[in-house]
């Protein structure tokens, strides 16, 4: 009786945590594009390799959930980088970067700073070093095919924009296109795409940029 009691305090002990656990999850959408195909085959990867791949916009919007104890339903917030070498190449090291962070003007002054500890936690190092903040409204959204995020918009102000379309057969060049690079920050699914847009026309990076029709993009979700 009293080993079943044990067993019944253990059972309980893991539902409640399981529970807690649960109640910390922060969940949402994520969209990201860089001045390089993701979705691309060897030859094309290796051709832009320390010449381009080096600028990216990262954006979430969370659904619902908290960070560092601040809730967060319904905000989201945009990362800009520029590094010193191409995103993701494994025979290099493209750090360090320089960011802009881009935060929504909806949110207070409590959750501006939960929402950059967040992208930069999610973002790893590419958004350690913040050398400007914005404040901007920010809308996004993302559209699917079944369970798949197949395409999705953000514009944060006047300041950046991707707008993203769904890969096609025109976007099959070589043959041999494969998902070359993952995305920059951690999600729970993901999808490449295409950037019809990609554009960051603020300042703190010495640099403005528009790219159209690249396979530069990723839509997804995330959670934690």
């Amino acid at each position: 009786m009293r080993k079943f009691s044990q067993i019944l305090s253990i059972g309980f002990a893991v539902v409640v945590l399981a529970t807690a656990a649960q109640a910390q999850q922060i969940y949402g959408e994520y969209i990201e594009s860089r001045n390089a195909d993701v979705y691309t085959g060897h030859c094309f990867a290796m051709s832009e390799v320390n010449l381009v791949g080096d600028q990216a916009i990262l954006a979430w919007h969370v659904t619902k959930g908290e960070w560092n104890g601040v809730k967060l339903d319904g905000l989201s917030v945009v990362g800009v980088a520029r590094a010193s070498g191409t995103l993701g190449n494994p025979h290099d090291n493209p750090l360090p970067a320089k960011a802009v962070m881009i935060v929504d003007e909806r949110a207070t002054i409590e959750q501006r700073e939960a929402l950059k500890a967040f992208a930069q936690e999610m973002a790893g190092d590419l958004l350690d070093v913040v050398v400007r903040t914005e404040v901007a409204p920010i809308s996004m959204e993302v559209a699917y095919e079944g369970e798949h995020p197949a395409a999705g918009r953000v514009e944060a102000g006047s300041l950046a924009q991707i707008i993203t379309r769904s890969l096609t057969a025109k976007d099959h060049i070589c043959g041999n296109e494969q998902t070359y690079y993952p995305p920059l920050a951690s999600t729970a699914h993901s999808m490449p795409a295409v950037a019809v847009v990609d554009q960051y026309k603020g300042k703190g990076l010495n640099v403005e940029w528009t790219n159209r029709e690249k396979r530069s993009a990723f839509v997804g979700h995330f959670a934690r």
